[in-house]
């Protein structure tokens, strides 16, 4: 008979991701773990992925003992119990550090540029969201490019029908997908606050209002599945 083949062991966890674990195992999500500690539900993602969390022990053990010893199952009295072990970080100097975050790109000429891929696609191009609404707030005009397979535009590569004005807008892939622009600073573009409002009524989903408008003005087939996008901003002229 061959050898068994040993199981790798089991992943280290330090105490802040053993602590949320059985937080979870008491019925709360990471994002209610999140919401205890006044932090980013990513942070709490870092206690498994990244070893992060050490600064949160004090206050994970005084939440996981009001839980179990007192039966508090409210996050906003647990919270309230967490807030007197949490501290942010400080600088040498005494003060609050700064929380990094991420950056919309749109610098003071109004140029501003946003790309998702097919992870970030999968989830609505959250990333893009706040871009559109940082341009839509300044009265910017935006470009889009899509990719998608070539059966899922209505349209022939090229075709004016499909985007007017736009010459070489169309990139195609080796993978049988293709790239088409919509709108520029040639054309016009597209008002940031029409396609805010989309995005806004598509409930943040920037892939869906996209879509939407790309079938409802007759470019791509309802079924077509959109696999990069990006976002390109300017100041009107």
């Amino acid at each position: 008979m061959p050898p068994r083949r040993k199981r790798p062991p089991a992943p280290h966890r330090n105490e802040a991701a053993r602590l949320a674990d059985q937080l979870q195992q008491a019925g709360y999500t990471k994002r209610d773990i999140a919401r205890i500690i006044n932090r980013d539900a990513s942070l709490v993602s870092q206690f498994y992925t990244k070893n992060k969390g050490a600064a949160f022990v004090p206050a994970l053990t005084q939440v996981l003992t009001a839980v179990h010893t007192a039966g508090i199952s409210d996050i906003t009295e647990l919270a309230s119990i967490a807030a007197p072990h949490t501290t942010r970080r400080t600088t040498a100097s005494g003060t609050r550090a700064r929380v990094r975050t991420k950056a919309v790109l749109i610098t003071p000429t109004g140029t501003g540029t946003g790309r998702a891929g097919a992870q970030a696609i999968a989830s609505g191009s959250a990333r893009l969201r706040p871009l559109i609404a940082e341009a839509a707030r300044q009265g910017l005009r935006l470009a889009f490019t899509v990719r998608l397979a070539k059966t899922g535009y209505v349209h022939v590569s090229g075709s004016r029908t499909d985007s007017p004005g736009i010459r070489r807008g169309v990139i195609q892939r080796a993978d049988h997908t293709e790239e088409r622009s919509y709108g520029s600073a040639a054309t016009g573009g597209f008002s940031a606050a029409d396609i805010a409002r989309r995005v806004d009524a598509a409930g943040g989903d920037v892939t869906a209002a996209i879509h939407r408008w790309l079938v409802e003005t007759g470019r791509i087939h309802a079924d077509a599945h959109i696999t990069h996008l990006e976002i390109r901003t300017w100041h009107p002229r």
